[in-house]
C-alpha cells in the first residue's frame, strides 16, 4: 500500500509539472482542446462543436423567407449504390441536389433533417470572401488595399507588402502552419483560442515575399475576416446577416462560432447552418452574384472568384476550390470532413454534401475521392430524371 502511495504521488507531481509547463509555455489550450474533442468522444472537431464554444447569431428575416422550388421529379430518383455506399462509409447527413435553381434531391442520414445545424468547417472561408465582395461593393475595402492599412499591428519581413489580394488566395507568405491534428501548431490553437485577435497579431508573421505562391492557410482567412470587421464596423456575423441572410431570404438563422472571450468569429471556419441555406451561396455564386434580381455582389468580382490567380495553383481562386473535372469549369467550397457546395454552372448543377468524414486524396491531386464520386453519382442519377 505504501509503495502505491509513492506511485500516485510521484505521478501526481509528473502530471502537475506537465500541466504547469504548458500553461508557462502557453499550450494551456490543448486542456479546453480535449475537454471539448476527447471528453466527448472524438478525435478531432465534429460537426456539431457549436454548443461547446460561444456563438453569435446570424439572423435570417422570418418575414422574408424564400423557400427552394421543388423540382417537378423531387426525390423520385433513388441514389445510386455507390453513392448509398459513399454515405455510409463518410457518414453523410446531408446530400443535396439542385438543378435549374429547383431541390431536386434531397436525403438526409444519421438523424439530421433539413432543419439540423451543422459545422460549415472551411466552407466558412468561401462565405467570409463573400463578405470581402460585398464590403468593396459597398466601398468599404479595395482588394489592393495593403492588409497593415486594417492591421497595422501586423509582423513580418513582408508585413507592409501584402495586400487583401494575397490573403484572399491564399498567397500570403505567412507562417503559419496548418495541420488539423498536431494540438502544438497554431491551427488547433486558434481553433480552441480565447483572444484570437492578439493571437493572430502576435503569433503570425508575413515572413515570406507574398504573392507569389498558393499555401493554403486558415490564418489568411482570419486575417480577412478580422479587416472586414474593422473596416465596416460590425462584427461579422451581423454583415453577414445584412448582406446575405436576410437578403437571400434564409430558412433559419445560423450561429458563427466566436473564440473563448466571445469576441471574434473564427472567420476560418464555423458558420453553423443547415444544407438548404448552405446551398444560397451555390446559387448566388451561380449567378454571378445575383439573387432573384438583386445584384448581391459584383459579377466582375464573383468571376474573378472563380478564376485561379496564380498559375501555378489553377484548383484555387479566391477563397474557392476550383476544378475541371470532365472537362466542366466547376468551382466549390469545402469543409475539413466533407463539406462541400458544388456549384457546376454550365448545367445549373448544384450539389451539397454534409457529413462527418471524408474521403483520401489521389496522389497528386488537390480534390478528394469523394468530390469525384459525389459528382459522378449525381450525373448518374440525372441520367434517370431525363
Amino acid at each position: 500500500m505504501q509503495k502505491l502511495k509513492k506511485i500516485i504521488g510521484y505521478f501526481t507531481l509528473i502530471l502537475a509539472f506537465f500541466v504547469f509547463i504548458l500553461y508557462l509555455t502557453g499550450y494551456d489550450y490543448i486542456f479546453k482542446a480535449a475537454k471539448i474533442v476527447y471528453g466527448n468522444g472524438h478525435i478531432t472537431s465534429f460537426i456539431d462543436d457549436f454548443r461547446f464554444f460561444p456563438t453569435r447569431k446570424i439572423n435570417n428575416d422570418p418575414n422574408n423567407v424564400w423557400h427552394w422550388p421543388k423540382h417537378t421529379r423531387y426525390n423520385q430518383i433513388n441514389p445510386t449504390q455507390r453513392l448509398l455506399d459513399e454515405h455510409h462509409k463518410m457518414k453523410t447527413v446531408a446530400f443535396l441536389i439542385i438543378k435549374n435553381d429547383s431541390l431536386l434531391s434531397e436525403n438526409y442520414y444519421e438523424g439530421y433533417n433539413k432543419d439540423s445545424l451543422s459545422n460549415s468547417f472551411s466552407m466558412a472561408k468561401s462565405m467570409t470572401e463573400a463578405l470581402l465582395g460585398k464590403a468593396i461593393k459597398d466601398g468599404y475595402i479595395k482588394m489592393s488595399d495593403k492588409v497593415v492599412k486594417y492591421l497595422p499591428d501586423l509582423k513580418g519581413k513582408y508585413a507592409q507588402e501584402v495586400t487583401i489580394a494575397d490573403i484572399a488566395s491564399m498567397s500570403s507568405g505567412s507562417n503559419w502552419i496548418e495541420d488539423y491534428y498536431n494540438p502544438f501548431h497554431i491551427t488547433t490553437e486558434a481553433y480552441f483560442s480565447e483572444d484570437l485577435s492578439s493571437l493572430m497579431l502576435n503569433k503570425v508573421r508575413i515572413d515570406n515575399k507574398p504573392g507569389q505562391k498558393f499555401n493554403y492557410l486558415s490564418g489568411d482567412t482570419q486575417l480577412m475576416g478580422m479587416i472586414i470587421a474593422k473596416a465596416t464596423g460590425m462584427s461579422l456575423s451581423e454583415y453577414m446577416s445584412k448582406s446575405f441572410w436576410q437578403p437571400m431570404g434564409a430558412r433559419k438563422y445560423a450561429f458563427w462560432t466566436l473564440d473563448g472571450k466571445g469576441q471574434t468569429e473564427k472567420a476560418f471556419c464555423c458558420i453553423n447552418s443547415n444544407a438548404r441555406d448552405f446551398a444560397r451561396f451555390g446559387k448566388l455564386y451561380e449567378h454571378l452574384g445575383n439573387w432573384n434580381g438583386n445584384q448581391i455582389l459584383d459579377t466582375a468580382y464573383v468571376k474573378k472568384s472563380l478564376s485561379p490567380r496564380l498559375i501555378s495553383s489553377p484548383y484555387y481562386g479566391y477563397s474557392w476550390w476550383l476544378s475541371d473535372y470532365k472537362g466542366k469549369k466547376i468551382a466549390y467550397m469545402r469543409g475539413v470532413l466533407g463539406q462541400y457546395v458544388i456549384i457546376i454552372p454550365e448545367d445549373h448543377l448544384i450539389i451539397v454534401r454534409l457529413g462527418k468524414k471524408r474521403d483520401f486524396f489521389p496522389n497528386g491531386k488537390p480534390h478528394s475521392n469523394d468530390f469525384y464520386i459525389y459528382i459522378d453519382e449525381t450525373y448518374e442519377m440525372l441520367k434517370s430524371s431525363m
